[in-house]
């Protein structure tokens, strides 16, 4: 569905920021970008829903293809119609509007009628209970994981194909990621959406996910099946402080990150 090919990403005509980044996303499956802070996640999926342009970045070497067809030179309304729409990373609702006014806007480029958008409402609400408690309180006013369920909510209005989801986890509860997760699950099952999440939070994503991606300073330094990743020595010892002998401390840790077998 999304082939991404040996792309270059350049901020400032300066900064190299990723380095011969490629992966493919399957249809109807969910994919993590797992990496550290500064890794690159959020710059691959600025790159693939064209909005590096307003941080005077841009993809100097090779190509982005959706469903067959080049989209580096799209414009980001028109990925939308197209079905690809990124939920931005640290939730971004419209703080003065209603839950309710936030999901409609999702709907804005649909020209499929009311009805329509009123039984995806309804679906949206099926989905995310406490929004619909909270349909007529100011997104500003609402919790975190609150406002991270309208983010993802709105972007299921516009009907997409695929939902480029950046950092869901960033700053909630453990309990409110496993239910956040929980519902990206359900949604790629049963309404066939296809999610390519960046995401910190390795040990969750990867129980979640079919394929993964780790993107270090730039570059993929590693990919497979979900379950490959997870039970790789190198990646339960760094990602997820662990090894053969137990929870290794974080001093050992950091020291590890010197010896990674696979930058060597």
């Amino acid at each position: 569905m999304l082939e991404v090919n040996n792309i270059e990403v350049i901020y400032n005509h300066l900064i190299l920021v990723l380095k011969g980044v490629s992966m493919n996303v399957k249809k109807g499956a969910i994919t993590a970008l797992l990496g550290g802070n500064g890794a690159g996640k959020t710059t691959t999926l600025k790159a693939i829903s064209n909005l590096l342009q307003s941080e005077r970045g841009e993809v100097t070497k090779g190509s982005i293809v959706y469903n067959g067809a080049s989209i580096t030179q799209k414009s980001p309304s028109a990925l939308v119609k197209s079905g690809v729409i990124q939920v931005m990373e640290g939730r971004h609702c419209f703080e003065h509007l209603t839950i309710e006014e936030n999901l409609l806007t999702g709907a804005y480029t649909r020209g499929d009628g009311r009805g329509a958008v009123a039984r995806d409402l309804e679906m949206v609400y099926s989905y995310f209970p406490r929004l619909k408690e909270r349909r007529k309180s100011q997104a500003g006013y609402t919790s975190g994981g609150e406002q991270q369920m309208c983010a993802i909510g709105r972007a299921i209005m516009s009907r997409p194909e695929m939902i480029l989801l950046d950092e869901p986890s960033m700053g909630l509860a453990p309990q409110l990621v496993e239910e956040i997760f929980e519902i990206v699950r359900n949604l790629n099952v049963e309404q066939g959406v296809t999610f390519l999440l960046a995401e910190q939070n390795t040990n969750v994503a990867l129980r979640y996910a079919h394929y993964g991606y780790i993107l270090e300073n730039g570059r993929i330094v590693m990919d497979g099946p979900a379950e490959e990743i997870r039970e790789n020595p190198d990646v339960k010892e760094f990602y997820l402080g662990m090894s053969e002998s137990g929870r290794k401390s974080f001093r050992d840790v950091r020291s590890y990150r010197r010896r990674k077998r696979w930058l060597s």
